[in-house]
């Protein structure tokens, strides 16, 4: 397919700092006197042409969005109904959604007043303000939404109502989108007002989930190139059209971590389609995609333009985004790719869709800087650097720029010296009349729409992002549309608002690092887009690592492993640790005996009077130390999680950085609380103080799923908090466990306050069962919890404290209004992720029936897509379950769900085990079985395996009251558009941890605490501000300072 080229290698920092950058481009930002003039003059007649009186037409995008800005109530409420209710194939749901967005909002108040103050309004907005103010014309203040809805139903009737409601919807996608078929488009792009202009066109949809949607966009897109080939236009000016192609369409796993599979069965696909192009002679543009996607769409086209077919042709080009950091080198390595292929490249410079997204993601990877511009300023201001250079570079690239910025259209043109030799670019329903007004001084400028194409119902994502983008008050096209800013405030430079360098950042975000500062840091964590920084990673994990030993810490000392003759056996037996990943041996352990733990206990005890004294800050500096080392400690640490827990990379990465997270917010909120006792308040002539002090020697027991992040974030509390503390690792997972333990003596706390007690289910007994025990963590199955909590009822002395955390039947509710692909994302990621092994891992995904065919198809579809093997290859989405026991529970479970004719369960994805899954390893395969009932799922099934079930729109509280009997109450998912829905579910409180319209696994420390109730645990939780105060004792300390001398304070406070 392509000849043997070498690639030329794109590399720049992922997510640089902003003021260098900002210094650069402050530094070459003057164009001169004579050319600032000119854009003076050209902007402000843009402007004018812009702001000038319209007449009564259609209108489009940018009339609706001058009427509802994102920031009204009214803004919000068009778009999520434009967002959901063409999706939604039920009456029952759209009215509830019709109810809830048209009552809360007030629509013919804003068309009326704006028409009052500009005259005569476009047909789309008046008639989308009637359709949608029906019954908002008839609201006073004290009605509610549904009362309003209710009575306008009586007099008019609900279908009416929703039927004007679709109609407005309908309105709005004739008015964003060109087409709904290619046909359509050609047709209205031949026309008579259509033939004066150029295209791209752009077909709608979401990125691929299944190989069976990759494949439909990939036939639409082959059908439209060559239906747009086939056209009279085509034939009559080749130039005029064109198409552009969403990578993450074509491939239902467009990430880097699955760069080798992308680029082998992707690439193919790509060549496929320019090959058409080609051959019609079209523009054939790769579209931007989120930023951690920027290298790997990059390494497709590499590959792409090396195709021999498509050597000479100067009609393959992408789009770079300015709000990038990297935008510039990447257009110097597109200037690079056309000059090695000795052809020229178009280049279409946008501003940038996902810039909410990418802030979020970065936030949530723990990056060092943000890879976009947080300031709008900056992103304009090297929007024309990345300009300046394009022109500059018009021998290699035909710049296209998209913009509906009147100011960078006046400075393109400046820098240009008129309009030769590149073009410019709007969105349809956007820019006419500005874009107008430049023809109007330059007859000879070129400027392509690009064209929406798809049926209306796909709208939800290109619509979300144009409101995002141009709704924003920030925005030029929202400050255009207000006439009462002066055309001068729209021609300020974005140099000058920046100013100098140290402006560059907009001051109220924090970096990543710093969203939860002064109080601490985020663990710092690590970009899988960023080639770099994977590369540096992977080298610096140890390809095998030496054989570990654990063993039981008593007496400040490791019980030795028996290894010769001379060296006495330990009171527990010694046993081989197994990796899941191929059954081979990693290590050994020597587990601890029942006669050792009397002992532990002695001097746990006397560990706890010298710990419990120490004050509060130095107990939280060893924390600090130890989550410092631990971050720099990363690779023995996340080679280890993934030998001896089977995590794959990335699951391993988020344990890492939880676990450091929770040794800074544990040392933070101790010296918060803690660093001082208490003032109360009261009667003069006393001092009232509330101390807080440990409770003595705290039990810790931990789980196997995540052995370093719950085993130190138990152990941290109870140490911060002025405990000693006796840790049981699962007998699974004592290795990581022991390393633990080393790196908190290393950094302080002394060995008398931590012991280590490896072994099994009756040691853990056994511990629980040892007098003077003052508390006990666990984390682990319902049924152990129980067994604890008899046993602590049962013993005479000191009521102790338990803080179990439990698992759960987790459920998730979908209906209609839910976007498809969100869901899928979201359900393979809860239900599949770290093979289905997390407390908080959905179980139970209930589905509202209108929907349920189309969404569990796509969900099965996904699944088929997940890698499982080995997890130390980086593009494995399910590693290996722990041991040879739970496999053999799980497979006994699916071969039960399987019996159909017993079990009464539709099977709707049965995975399969690749070839080269490691012999001897523990792999259970994603499957999916639809039950008939919730009440069929009777317990957890802790592995990759999704229970699926249907319900009735009108039958949602059976379903709640069917979750609540299950008795749990861990985590709970709600995927809708309708927030009555979503406060109706929220509010029967089913769940410790809920998720609405996202995963419900991941809980962040300090941000979503984590624990349930009922079966599901005790509280509080883990990672919150409650979790400490359950590790203490209170004491309140109340001094008579009038009994001696008088009260000479309050003397004082009086004269």
């Amino acid at each position: 397919m392509t000849s043997d080229v070498a690639f030329p290698l794109f590399s720049a920092p992922y997510a640089p700092a902003d003021e260098p950058i900002a210094a650069e481009l402050l530094r070459n930002a003057s164009l001169g006197a004579h050319a600032e003039a000119r854009i003076d003059r050209l902007g402000a007649n843009l402007i004018a042409a812009a702001r000038g009186k319209k007449t009564s037409r259609i209108g489009g995008l940018e009339d609706l969005l001058r009427e509802y800005s994102l920031s009204s109530e009214e803004g919000l409420a068009l778009m999520v109904l434009a967002e959901a209710l063409l999706r939604v194939p039920d009456s029952f749901t759209a009215d509830r959604l019709i109810e809830e967005k048209i009552g809360a909002a007030c629509w013919s108040g804003q068309g009326e007043a704006h028409a009052g103050a500009h005259g005569s309004e476009p047909l789309l907005v008046s008639a989308a303000a009637w359709a949608l103010g029906t019954t908002a014309r008839m609201i006073d203040k004290g009605k509610t939404a549904e009362g309003v809805i209710a009575a306008a139903a009586r007099r008019i009737g609900m279908g009416a109502l929703r039927a004007a409601a679709r109609q407005a919807m309908q309105l709005m996608g004739q008015h964003f989108v060109f087409g709904e078929t290619i046909e359509e488009s050609l047709r209205r792009a031949s026309s008579r007002e259509g033939r004066s202009n150029r295209y791209s066109f752009d077909m709608l949809g979401e990125g691929a989930r299944t190989a069976a949607d990759a494949e439909i966009y990939f036939k639409a897109y082959a059908h439209a190139i060559e239906a747009i080939g086939a056209s009279r236009a085509v034939a009559a000016n080749p130039e005029r059209l064109g198409i552009s192609i969403k990578l993450s369409a074509l491939h239902p796993r467009y990430e880097p971590l699955s760069r080798t599979r992308v680029l082998a069965e992707l690439t193919p696909r790509v060549v496929e389609l320019a090959r058409m192009a080609k051959r019609h002679g079209l523009h054939f543009t790769i579209d931007a995609e989120e930023a951690d996607r920027l290298e790997l769409s990059l390494d497709v086209i590499d590959r792409a333009l090396a195709d021999e077919q498509l050597k000479g042709w100067g009609g393959f080009g992408l789009a770079v985004q300015a709000y990038l950091k990297r935008s510039i080198a990447v257009v110097d390595h597109v200037a690079t790719l056309a000059r090695q292929h000795q052809r020229r490249l178009t280049l279409r410079l946008v501003k940038g869709a996902y810039w909410d997204t990418e802030i979020k993601r970065a936030q949530e990877r723990g990056l060092a800087d943000y890879p976009v511009f947080t300031r709008k300023a900056m992103t304009d201001l090297n929007y024309i650097a990345c300009a300046r250079k394009m022109l500059a570079l018009r021998a290699n690239i035909l710049p296209q720029f998209a913009t509906h910025n009147a100011l960078t259209v006046a400075t393109i043109v400046a820098i240009a010296d008129g309009v030769d030799g590149y073009e410019f670019q709007r969105l349809h329903g956007m820019g006419e009349d500005l874009y107008a007004g430049l023809r109007d001084e330059f007859p000879g400028v070129t400027c392509r729409i690009y064209a929406p194409v798809g049926a209306h119902a796909n709208l939800l994502a290109y619509l979300a992002r144009r409101l995002l983008e141009n709704g924003a008050n920030s925005s030029f096209v929202a400050r255009l549309g207000d006439r009462d800013i002066p055309a001068a405030d729209l021609m300020v430079r974005p140099q000058a608002i920046v100013g100098e360098a140290a402006n560059a950042r907009a001051s109220a975000l924090a970096l990543p690092l710093d969203i939860h500062m002064p109080s601490r840091k985020l663990a710092a964590g690590v970009e899988f887009g960023d080639s770099q920084a994977l590369s540096a990673l992977l080298a610096s994990l140890p390809q095998t690592a030496a054989a570990r030993q654990a063993a039981a810490i008593v007496s400040g000392a490791k019980t030795k492993l028996r290894k010769k003759a001379a060296i006495p056996k330990p009171a527990g037996p010694t046993r081989e640790i197994l990796s899941p990943i191929d059954g081979s041996a990693i290590g050994a352990v020597a587990d601890a005996g029942t006669s050792e733990l009397p002992q532990a206990m002695d001097e746990a005890r006397a560990g706890f009077r010298l710990w419990s004294r120490q004050p509060v800050d130095e107990r939280a500096a060893c924390l600090d130390r130890a989550a410092q080392r631990l971050e720099a400690e990363a690779p023995r640490w996340l080679r280890l999680l993934q030998l001896e827990a089977g995590k794959t990379l990335d699951d391993a990465v988020s344990e890492w950085r939880e676990a450091i997270d929770f040794l800074r917010y544990y040392a933070a909120s101790a010296r918060d609380r803690w660093g001082s006792p208490q003032s109360m308040p009261g009667p003069t002539g006393e001092d009232n103080k509330l101390h807080c002090h440990g409770r003595g020697v705290f039990v810790c027991i931990s789980p196997w799923n995540f052995p370093l992040a719950i085993f130190i974030g138990q152990v941290a509390a109870a140490l911060v908090a002025g405990n000693s503390v006796l840790a049981k690792p699962a007998e699974q997972t004592p290795l990581i466990a022991i390393e633990a333990v080393a790196l908190l003596h290393r950094c302080g706390v002394p060995a008398s306050a931590l012991r280590l007690i490896p072994g099994d289910g009756e040691i853990g007994a056994a511990l629980v069962a040892l007098p003077g025990v003052d508390g006990v963590a666990f984390t682990g199955s319902a049924d152990v919890a129980t067994r604890i909590n008899r046993a602590l009822a049962a013993k005479d002395g000191p009521i102790a404290a338990l803080i179990a955390e439990t698992g759960g039947i987790n459920a998730m509710i979908v209906d209609a209004t839910a976007l498809p692909e969100q869901v899928s994302d979201d359900v393979v990621a809860s239900a599949f992720r770290s093979a289905g092994q997390r407390c908080s891992a959905l179980r139970l995904l209930c589905v509202q029936e209108d929907v349920a065919d189309r969404m569990i198809a796509m969900i099965a579809g996904a699944a088929r897509e997940l890698a499982v093997g080995d997890p130390r290859d980086v593009s494995v989405h399910v590693g290996p379950v722990i041991d040879a026991d739970a496999r053999g529970a799980l497979l006994a479970h699916i071969g039960r769900m399987s019996a159909q004719d017993k079990s009464g369960a539709i099977t709707h994805f049965t995975g399969t085990l690749p070839a080269d899954t490691p012999q001897g390893g523990f792999y259970v395969a994603p499957h999916i079985f639809e039950l008939r009932s919730a009440a069929d799922l009777r317990s957890e099934i802790f592995g990759p395996i999704l229970h699926v079930v249907r319900y009735k729109a009108s039958e949602l509280d059976a379903l709640l009251d069917a979750i609540e009997a299950k008795g749990f109450g861990l985590t709970l998912g709600v995927h809708s558009r309708i927030e009555a829905t979503i406060a109706h579910i929220l509010d029967r409180r089913l769940a410790g941890n809920c998720y609405v319209n996202r995963n419900m696994i991941g809980a962040v420390v300090g941000t979503q605490p984590f624990g349930g109730f009922n079966l599901s645990g005790t509280g509080p939780k883990a990672g919150g501000p409650h979790y400490l105060a359950r590790f203490c004792i209170e004491q309140t300390i109340t001094i008579n300072t009038a009994a001696v001398g008088g009260n000479v304070g309050l003397l004082n406070a009086v004269e």
